[in-house]
């Protein structure tokens, strides 16, 4: 590239754009210490006490609550800084992602459920996502949605994540556009979603030159979901569902990917869809890659 543009190597990559990047043999870590640091400065909460979850298990948020409202802007600083914080800290993606949805009208239960994902990362400021050299560079991923937990409209949420060798480099977590009348539909809606963003992000490997050989497998806990992603099965209960979901059956047919059951507690994806208890949720924590540097 040298002969082609003006440029200096500055040698390996240490930080860029908050994002902390640390090189050792065999393994990557990259991590946001300093953009945390400056986020609980920020919101005065470096002092506080710290949790070891982002979301309290029983906490039920709702757009009527009938609590004190709290200042728009600051909340939606909160949302926001927080948002970028997800690059390397996959583990409070769901938390965030619910907080977004209160961004109109926030209220003092929106805004306190927001401190206490502070108060988790204040206690787990040192942690980042590991990866490690490996021999194979196969991508697989996982898929999930829980069933009406949304309290206000009772519409699921998606959630996927995909790993390639031994770290993960792609997740999301979002609320679904319509409501699935089971958890069947719930979690073929999350499938199709799941399909797309593998189609592309196979086509982006094949960009750089990392040609995936075979299908993609994403990794689904629903049987009669991964039944109804190979043929139309169960016609009388699926007739109503959107087309667009269907776009699984085509992607499947065509070899791109390959649905394949999982048991419920290795569903690495269950951490996008729901609040969960401490073990499971420190669990799929490691799973996806994310430990103190």
């Amino acid at each position: 590239m040298k002969n082609e543009f003006e440029m200096s190597d500055m040698g390996l990559i240490h930080y860029f754009l908050g994002i902390e990047v640390n090189q050792n043999e065999g393994e990557i870590v990259i991590s946001q210490q300093k953009y945390a640091h400056d986020l609980l400065k920020k919101f005065r909460m470096e002092n506080a006490s710290p949790c070891n979850t982002p979301m309290d298990a029983n906490l039920k948020l709702c757009k009527d609550d009938i609590g004190e409202a709290v200042d728009p802007s600051l909340y939606r600083s909160l949302v926001g800084s927080l948002m970028y914080l997800t690059a390397t800290r996959p583990d409070i993606l769901f938390a965030v992602s619910m907080l977004s949805r209160f961004m109109t009208n926030p209220k003092r239960s929106h805004w306190e459920a927001g401190k206490r994902v502070l108060r988790y990362i204040l206690g787990t400021i040192n942690f980042g996502i590991y990866y490690k050299k490996v021999s194979e560079s196969v991508m697989f991923g996982f898929c999930d949605s829980d069933w009406g937990g949304n309290v206000d409209d009772h519409k699921s949420t998606s959630g996927y994540v995909f790993s390639m060798g031994s770290g993960v480099f792609s997740w999301t977590s979002k609320k679904q556009s319509v409501v699935a009348l089971s958890t069947t539909e719930a979690e073929y809606i999350s499938l199709a979603a799941a399909g797309c963003q593998a189609l592309w992000l196979r086509w982006m490997l094949k960009e750089l030159k990392c040609i995936q050989k075979c299908e993609t497998v994403l990794f689904c806990d629903n049987g009669s979901a991964i039944a109804l992603s190979k043929n139309p099965v169960f016609h009388g209960r699926s007739k109503h569902i959107r087309i667009k979901y269907h776009f699984i059956r085509d992607l499947v047919k065509d070899g791109e990917v390959i649905v394949k059951y999982c048991k419920t507690q290795d569903q690495v994806a269950d951490i996008f869809t729901k609040v969960l208890k401490f073990d499971l949720f420190v669990k799929f924590r490691g799973k996806l890659g994310v430990a103190q540097v």
